[in-house]
């Protein structure tokens, strides 16, 4: 989608793009009315670099754009409603071509309008927000709530130096927002309690921290999710009088994950040195297709009833492919091969399972599978999420009271 056209935005004026942007987040419902003024007066395209890579949510593929190279393009990206990446590798990537992952980025407008309207804000409350990235979501929040009432924490040095710049250019800071350097698990101890706490990075832990310094009453909004997949899912927790917090998942979202919170695959390399190994072979009549997509709840109710467990579908040119799922706290293991020769000596679109170690987790998904299918096919809505003042976390259907089945305890 393009909206408009027009050279780049400076603070002080807007483009046809910028109001174009506004005009199509009001008419498909996810900017309310109480945040369309802040979405007016504080324009995206203030807060973004000279270079970015606009993403393209279907294919995967990142397009370069550069502002002194075309002001125009550059401009009609900065307002399509697309993430954008604004860093690869953790600042370590040079030149024009997509870096190997992205680390941090500017959320697709339609995303952040949806989640500040969930937000539930009133004037005058105090916002903690996880991961300042460009600055424009903490603009946008000390338009609507007023000078001295946001606090942004950031972790990369070069990305919060570059936020603050923005916010400052735009008249709202210093003064206005706090931009903390370091790591949003600490949250910012300095200026709580606060109202609302944001995070705008894919979450696999809700830290203690962010209950501690949340009024009671106060809500937590986070893209929370398991190992199991890059999947995330919003959830809108409403902290308890005894520190606990809970409330439901609200719909799928996909964020770049929290940087102490990234998965590191190379864990795992020397799980399976010749496959299968001594790994027990035997037959499913689950398909590739039953495990789920990439937005798909059947998975990320697996992963809430499957704990500690990262899964993964490697695809072959000859249609084949191979689902793995590995222990994160032990080397017990399994894989399902689909299509072809599955090595039971057939060709069928069922797997051929082999699993290793003290933990069956093939069985265990499997048995997670079941539960969804028996339960009904719940849609993630119904799903729920209640952390303890510790961190460690329940799932539930429906109700707090209904946790899900799971072999392990989760932290």
């Amino acid at each position: 989608m393009t909206l408009g056209t027009g050279r780049a935005s400076r603070p002080g004026r807007q483009s046809r793009a910028h109001d174009g942007l506004v005009r199509y987040l009001r008419e498909a419902g996810v900017l309310t009315s109480d945040w369309a003024g802040a979405f007016r007066a504080v324009p995206r395209a203030w807060f973004l670099p000279d270079l970015f890579w606009a993403y393209d949510m279907e294919t995967g593929h990142s397009r370069f754009h550069s502002r002194s190279a075309d002001p125009g393009g550059w401009e009609r990206a900065a307002y399509d409603d697309v993430p954008l990446v604004v860093q690869w590798d953790d600042g370590r990537h040079t030149g024009d071509e997509p870096g190997r992952m992205g680390t941090s980025s500017a959320t697709m407008p339609s995303v952040m309008a949806a989640m500040l309207g969930d937000l539930d804000v009133a004037d005058g409350m105090r916002a903690l927000e996880i991961g300042t990235g460009t600055g424009w979501n903490a603009g946008l929040l000390a338009h609507r709530l007023g000078a001295g009432n946001v606090v942004s924490v950031e972790i990369d040095p070069a990305v919060a130096v570059r936020a603050t710049g923005a916010l400052r250019r735009a008249g709202l800071g210093p003064g206005a927002v706090e931009v903390a350097e370091g790591d949003g698990g600490a949250g910012r101890p300095g200026r709580a309690p606060y109202d609302r706490v944001i995070v705008t990075a894919g979450a696999r832990a809700i830290s203690p921290h962010w209950l501690e310094q949340t009024r009671p009453g106060g809500i937590i909004l986070a893209p929370w999710g398991t190992h199991y997949s890059n999947q995330d899912a919003l959830v809108r927790l409403t902290v308890g009088p005894d520190g606990r917090a809970s409330g439901p998942f609200l719909r799928m979202v996909e964020f770049m994950k929290l940087r102490d919170q990234r998965l590191d695959w190379s864990r795992f390399r020397d799980h399976v040195e010749e496959f299968p190994g001594d790994a027990e072979v035997s037959r499913t009549s689950v398909t590739l297709a039953d495990l789920g997509g990439r937005y798909a709840t059947s998975s990320f109710a697996v992963g809430l009833c499957v704990p500690d467990c990262a899964h993964v579908v490697n695809r072959s040119p000859d249609g084949t492919a191979k689902a793995w799922f590995l222990d994160l706290r032990s080397r017990s293991w399994a894989a399902v091969v689909f299509g072809g020769d599955t090595g039971l000596g057939t060709e069928t679109p069922f797997g051929a399972v082999h699993q290793s170690g003290p933990r069956r987790l093939w069985d265990e998904v499997a048995a997670a599978l079941t539960w969804w299918n028996d339960r009904g096919r719940p849609a993630l809505s119904r799903f729920g999420l209640t952390v303890e003042r510790d961190g460690r976390t329940r799932p539930w259907l429906d109700d707090p009271s209904d946790v899900l089945p799971s072999a392990v305890p989760r932290r």
